[in-house]
């Protein structure tokens, strides 16, 4: 039943889900008839269960709408961080100090590490600790309450105690004009610690139901949210409360010639990409959103590369070191015999990020296209 629910809400949210760039008369689904069939068949079905009424959100709106389903629902959940009250320097959390009041939406001082000390605290009491950082660029006073404590704090008690109730929101990725203290993309760095999860989404369908999947997952896990799309992605999103299953990957477009991966703003690159290369080339791509950095879907990724014979991976953060270097070892130990060419990254550069240079930096389309063009030529 669990398998045939989430296997529903997943076609669903395909079907309701609308591409971020409109220069396409095609959906670009790729939704088989059988699945259009089923989808319709069960509509009644899925809206009993999980979704209701939908509503045009943007992306920090169907944020709202999380935090909001999960207030209502929950009376031990609580929201904190710096300047949550009024809403947020993104209007993440707009309303929600009205209508649930001040002891369960408030201010915390300016300092990350007590922010998220107290929300491991918080959690360890029992209740659900919702902590905001500002911006993802300034989570790294938090690092060692984050990866000391919150990660080990199952496990250094035997289980006797966690605060797998914690969830830690954070803007992340570049945004235009963010230069080098609010365009970072941390995931990397917590990557390499055992004991929370990772999570990126691409879009306002995604973001509502995996936060919320986040926020009653057993673990504490980190929710970076693409600021770039906060106001820029807009879908149909259901208004009540749903959950996306973590660490599975989706596959957006199936493809027979290269697999492109990423995660949350670089999917639309991504799939920009994809119908380049399928214009210009002749070549079939196959997309896919990793969605949970951590723990990460490897069966999925890898049963794609076998089927394709290549890999791209793209990321904004620096490559040294990013989380594209896990998964390109991962995929070589798994896939070897299967490959066609080297599996490439196609990243940020190891400087800081700039400013004005912002242009070059980003790994773009044309970058990522002539990766693509470079493996099928190799």
């Amino acid at each position: 039943v669990e398998y045939t629910f989430s296997l529903i809400c997943k076609l669903y949210g395909r079907l309701l889900e609308l591409p971020i760039r409109l220069n396409s008369m095609s959906l670009n689904l790729r939704l088989s008839l059988l699945e259009i069939r089923v989808v319709l068949l069960l509509h009644s079905f899925v809206f009993g269960l999980c979704p209701g009424p939908t509503q045009k959100m943007n992306l920090f709106q169907s944020v709202t709408s999380a935090l909001d389903n999960t207030l209502a629902s929950d009376p031990t959940a609580v929201i904190f961080g710096e300047d949550v009250a009024f809403g947020g320097v993104f209007r993440c959390t707009v309303g929600l100090r009205d209508k649930y009041g001040k002891d369960r939406v408030f201010n915390t001082p300016l300092c990350e590490q007590g922010i998220v000390g107290f929300g491991i605290g918080l959690a360890v009491a029992g209740a659900t600790a919702i902590a905001e950082i500002q911006f993802a660029d300034y989570i790294f006073p938090a690092f060692d309450q984050i990866v000391n404590e919150a990660a080990k704090y199952r496990y250094r008690s035997g289980n006797l105690f966690d605060c797998g109730n914690l969830t830690i929101r954070a803007p992340w990725g570049c945004v235009g004009h963010g230069a080098l203290y609010h365009s970072q993309s941390p995931e990397a760095f917590f990557a390499h610690c055992p004991g929370i999860k990772i999570v990126i989404p691409r879009s306002p369908v995604q973001a509502k139901g995996l936060l919320l999947s986040c926020i009653i997952d057993k673990n504490p896990c980190i929710f970076f949210e693409p600021k770039i799309l906060y106001r820029a992605a807009v879908e149909q999103v259901p208004m009540e409360s749903y959950q996306i299953p973590l660490s599975q990957a989706e596959v957006l477009q199936e493809g027979s010639d290269i697999t492109l991966l990423a995660w949350g703003t670089q999917v639309h690159v991504m799939r920009e990409v994809a119908a380049m290369a399928q214009e210009k080339l002749g070549v079939s791509c196959e997309v896919i959103d990793l969605r949970t950095i951590q723990p990460w879907d490897i069966e999925t990724v890898c049963k794609s590369v076998v089927k394709t014979g290549r890999l791209l991976v793209s990321h904004e953060a620096p490559v040294t070191g990013g989380f594209a270097a896990e998964i390109s070892s991962t995929v070589q130990e798994e896939c070897f015999l299967n490959l066609e060419a080297p599996i490439t990254r196609v990243c940020g550069y190891d400087t800081p990020f700039p400013h004005i240079f912002e242009p070059f930096y980003i790994p773009d389309k044309w970058k990522c296209f002539d990766a693509v063009k470079r493996m099928i030529n190799y």
